[in-house]
């Protein structure tokens, strides 16, 4: 068997258009609506650099925090200073020490668990996982980390059949970037892989790995519908400056003409913080299937680009504040049926029949220990681009209004993507979003959707009007659910 040749893997720790004015040529805008041409002329490449992942934790007293792309954690509601985050800088002079790697031979299955052990004097700042193997397209994986025994791990999937190398990087918190360790190349064989498969229904723990998928199946549904989201929120309450962020979203199932309707988190929406909704909001469905890294050239990714109309939250995630309002962290957006697609041609301009919109189970879902029902949490992570990354567990509650995946170890970007499980006939069921997680470890949390809330907040957007306006911070409805 010929093999293409070798990639490399970096499985890191971190996260124009142009419209020809000449006569001769149509303006390619032509017909859309004023806010569509907007959103589409202002996500030029400088702006799309500049967004950063929002995603909120909560630390060990109950401050809210929010990640930016350096890894750093801003204060989010408060003004106390960040209790993690950026490591303090020491003088120590010696570099981690990397052992324990595994696996370091034999023969394996497409799915594998890479893992080593890494130790400082001080502190460990990053560990990267190399992984180099016989595909010309590879796929890409993120570490998880547990910092109390020292392991790191990365949940590698889909590995086609062959020789794959690995090796790990660590670096501490010591000045000048600080000391570096390398450890020995390992290699292990595939045995038995042939390509991308359909994720399985698991029995396993997945902390972070790729929803890859072949054919016209029901995973590859759920790819369809989910998308990234790009939009800004004002940096203070006067809206004076914008700053540009991405989540994840949802295309789900409605019952009104004239409207598709965009699941996702409510801090994607509407900013709690300085009391407005986003604005320049762009979706992009199945950017995984682009081939290429995140851009917002709707001409190459697979069936362009949608712009919304305007928000729907819920007034006990806008009158109060992260982390007080976690009960209320889902909303939609309202996406036209009309002048609200561009770039590459989709089946259908209305964004619930180019994708397969899902279903929304406002039942209670299945959680209880050893029920052997497992929960996928997905969403698109920034470290991951352009993947869709999913991780699946048995799900737990935290508190009395989130359920819990203690595992998932999905990274910036990841908000607001939908939480599954598998009914077993055939379909895919949300039951939850990436909602937030602990400054101190992995895990995400999910808001309870099986209530009279996510029933009458997914009403309010299937019924209620456009707002008065539509201006900077006021395109949103702000509704009362019980």
């Amino acid at each position: 068997m010929a093999f293409a040749k070798s990639s490399l893997i970096v499985i890191s720790s971190l996260p124009i258009l142009f419209i020809n004015t000449s006569f001769a040529a149509p303006n390619p805008n032509a017909g859309l609506n004023p806010n569509h041409t907007r959103v589409l002329q202002h996500w030029d490449n400088s702006r799309r650099h500049a967004a950063v992942p929002r995603d909120l934790f909560i630390d060990p007293q109950g401050q809210g925090y929010m990640r930016v792309k350096q890894g750093e954690l801003m204060p989010y509601g408060h003004t106390m200073k960040p209790l993690a985050g950026k490591p303090k800088r020491s003088r120590d002079t010696t570099a981690p020490v990397i052992s324990n790697l595994s696996p370091d031979a034999g023969e394996l299955d497409t799915s594998v668990i890479l893992a080593a052990t890494v130790t400082d004097n001080v502190a460990v700042s990053r560990v990267d996982f190399y992984l180099t193997g016989p595909t010309a397209n590879p796929t890409n994986y993120s570490f998880s980390a547990n910092s109390s025994t020292d392991s790191w791990t990365a949940a590698a999937q889909n590995l086609t059949y062959g020789e794959w190398c690995w090796y790990v990087t660590a670096r501490d918190t010591a000045k000048r970037g600080g000391n570096r360790s390398t450890s020995p190349e390992v290699c292990f064989d595939v045995d038995g892989g042939s390509g991308v498969t359909e994720p399985p229904v698991t029995e396993e723990i997945v902390v972070n790995g790729n929803w890859s998928i072949s054919g016209q199946d029901v995973s590859a549904d759920v790819q369809w519908a989910a998308g990234r989201i790009y939009f800004e929120m004002p940096a203070d309450q006067l809206k004076r400056q914008w700053n540009g962020y991405v989540c994840s979203g949802t295309v789900v199932k409605n019952s009104t003409t004239g409207r598709s309707l965009i699941l996702t988190a409510a801090h994607c929406v509407y900013d709690d913080t300085n009391k407005a909704f986003a604005r320049n909001v762009l979706f992009i469905p199945n950017q995984s299937d682009s081939g290429t890294g995140t851009d917002t050239n709707c001409s190459n990714d697979v069936i362009g680009c949608w712009s919304t109309a305007f928000g729907v939250v819920d007034r006990g995630w806008a009158q109060t504040t992260f982390p007080n309002n976690i009960k209320w962290d889902h909303a939609y957006y309202v996406v036209n049926d009309s002048d609200a697609h561009s770039g590459n041609t989709a089946s259908s301009d209305i964004l619930s029949d180019a994708v397969p919109a899902l279903n929304i189970n406002f039942i209670a879902p299945l959680h209880s220990e050893g029920d052997g029902t497992y929960s996928y949490g997905l969403g698109y992570s920034y470290a991951d681009d352009p993947h869709f990354m999913y991780c699946a567990e048995g799900m737990t509650t935290i508190g009395a209004v989130n359920w819990w995946l203690p595992s998932c170890g999905l990274s910036g970007g990841a908000s607001g993507g939908p939480w599954l499980q598998y009914n077993g006939n055939d379909v895919w069921d949300i039951i939850s979003v990436n909602s937030w997680g602990y400054t101190t470890g992995p895990g995400m949390a999910g808001p309870k959707l099986d209530t009279a809330l996510g029933a009458c907040l997914y009403d309010a957007a299937n019924t209620t009007a456009a707002p008065s306006s539509l201006s900077d911070g006021d395109a949103g409805i702000i509704t009362d659910c019980p």
